[in-house]
């Protein structure tokens, strides 16, 4: 598989939805599409129109897999990224997840 990053904009309306979203979508990827994706993180931003989107680090066997697992959840996923390299300066920031995984 391939790492990716998946942009979802201003996708859900408020923190709640977006954590409906995110148990669907661990339940769909770990139980149906265990070989295709494997959701990694997610940043959360606040869009300029209100609403809530993420930026989603998933690893993929390829882009129709993330397509397809986005449908089946029934969220944006046709805007992705695959990453060429990785450079960290520094690791993320401890911070509270809002869903568990």
């Amino acid at each position: 598989m391939e790492l990716y990053v998946i942009r979802r904009p201003s996708a859900w309306a408020n923190i709640s939805e977006l954590e409906l979203a995110g148990a669907a979508s661990a339940r769909i990827g770990d139980e149906q599409m265990p070989d295709r994706v494997r959701w990694i993180r997610s940043y959360v931003v606040h869009e300029a129109d209100g609403r809530i989107g993420t930026f989603c680090i998933y690893e993929a066997r390829d882009g129709d897999s993330i397509r397809d697992h986005a449908r089946c959840v029934g969220m944006p996923g046709e805007e992705f990224y695959k990453v060429a390299t990785t450079v960290v300066v520094r690791g993320d920031p401890i911070q509270p997840p809002i869903a568990a995984e």
